[in-house]
């Protein structure tokens, strides 16, 4: 079964970018798709990436990451003034970020009109992996 779960940027924003990461990085672990409201900085999506590496094992093997950010080439100076204004005030709380276990999320497609989420179908219901047999030609 695939789970998704959406976690609100109020939800991590009172918390040290140490706290945020090893949240995130637990729930990728209980094998669930994060959806996160906003996005982490870069320096937390870096030290994200490398706590991963520290705890790749036989159970666990890494993440996929991917950030949506609405960009809006289209908008006027006053406008990008105004969303600019809002991201000083509010924090990084416009786009989406997507974080899933890798035995999960085989891989994360973007582009400007649609994300694509390509997942990983091992289990047969009952915690074992699925395995194709082949027909004997006989």
């Amino acid at each position: 079964m695939l789970t998704l779960q959406f976690i609100p940027y109020g939800e991590i924003e009172s918390l040290s970018s140490v706290g945020r990461i090893r949240k995130l990085l637990n729930i990728a672990k209980e094998n669930k798709i994060v959806l996160l409201e906003g996005r982490l900085r870069k320096e937390e999506e870096g030290e994200l990436i490398k706590a991963t590496m520290e705890e790749i094992n036989k159970d666990f093997k890494g993440i996929e990451l991917s950030v949506i950010y609405p960009e809006n080439k289209k908008a006027d100076v006053f406008k990008k003034m105004k969303i600019g204004l809002i991201n000083v005030l509010l924090g990084d709380r416009q786009g989406l970020t997507i974080i899933g276990p890798a035995s999960v999320v085989r891989e994360i497609k973007k582009d400007p009109d649609k994300i694509q989420l390509f997942t990983e179908d091992n289990n047969n219901g009952n915690g074992t992996k699925r395995k194709r047999r082949r027909k004997n030609p006989s």
